[in-house]
């Protein structure tokens, strides 16, 4: 069980209800790459390219729950093997099993806000990017309810 809305030193959920919100599903690895700031992303995926100022993310394991949100604070594009955000490590581990791009853009972003009531998993998980607004997020219980106010 994830417990960092129970934390003293947890951001307040105070985003704007009415603030865009790109959807993200992420790993066990990639989710402790987004406690450290900051989320890849191939450049030829369509989130790279959207209008939004979150990132909320559906964690496949161990919680299957969207169950934290960040604002965006920069957009990188990082190619392998230059200088940025990213090590080789993160590239092993967070690209290279998803896609042969060598271009990535990374969004970093604040401190990741824990969900008062994390938008359970009742269907098959997030695929690809779904967007809506941290109001939407805030009102779904599940995955079907937020897939139903969002556009993907």
């Amino acid at each position: 069980m994830d417990l960092d809305r129970f934390a003293a030193d947890a951001p307040d959920d105070d985003a704007p209800g009415d603030a865009r919100v790109c959807v993200v599903a992420t790993q066990s690895d990639t989710f402790e790459r987004c406690r450290e700031g900051f989320y890849p992303a191939p450049r030829s995926y369509d989130r790279t390219r959207a209008d939004f100022e979150y990132l909320a993310f559906y964690r496949t394991a161990p919680v299957s729950a969207v169950t934290h949100y960040a604002r965006v604070a920069a957009r990188t594009e990082q190619a392998r093997g230059e200088p940025g955000p990213m090590d080789e490590d993160d590239w092993t581990a967070l690209i290279d099993p998803f896609s042969e791009e060598r271009v990535v853009v990374v969004f970093e972003f604040d401190d990741l806000v824990p969900l008062d009531r994390p938008v359970e998993n009742d269907r098959n998980g997030v695929r690809g990017a779904w967007y809506c607004t941290v109001a939407d997020l805030r009102a779904a219980e599940t995955l079907s309810a937020l897939r139903d106010r969002s556009e993907t």
